[in-house]
């Protein structure tokens, strides 16, 4: 009966300490985006709609961070990461069309190529993608395997 109250606290104990975690990353993470926003400022002005993205991309963001540490020692955390991976390739085709943007102010047209980064930030994602698949597959081995004595 002891025993089963202890296991109870420390879970509980391990729960609060997983929810300490995940709120800690998410106000580090958020501060950062706070202080980077700044330097960003000066070109929102120029590009309409980019404070909206941004914001959407980081929210999203943190709330898939935090349901993966919540979810932790479970498979469920291997899904939210691997979903957080597919999310930031999903957003870099969406939000950058491809690699070709264009943009006209006053007269003068400007087109610029990006398709290098697409594709090199494409291929970070997806290397974050496989860890995510591959370390979902090793944890499901490890709990197949039986525990040697």
């Amino acid at each position: 009966m002891a025993s089963d109250m202890r296991d109870g606290d420390d879970k509980l104990r391990g729960f609060v300490l997983r929810i300490l975690k995940a709120t800690a990353k998410a106000v580090i993470f958020y501060a950062v985006y706070f202080f980077v926003w700044f330097f960003l400022a000066p070109i929102a002005v120029l590009v309409p709609g980019l404070q909206l993205m941004v914001e959407a991309f980081v929210v999203v963001y943190i709330v898939l961070m935090i349901l993966g540490d919540l979810t932790g020692g479970t498979i469920f955390q291997y899904f939210f990461s691997t979903a957080k991976s597919l999310f930031v390739i999903c957003y870099l085709l969406f939000s950058l069309q491809g690699g070709i943007l264009t943009a006209s102010y006053e007269g003068v047209s400007l087109l610029v190529d990006l398709r290098m980064f697409v594709v090199v930030a494409l291929l970070l994602g997806l290397v974050g993608f496989a860890k995510s698949i591959l370390q979902a597959i090793n944890d499901m081995n490890q709990r197949a395997e039986p525990k040697a004595l």
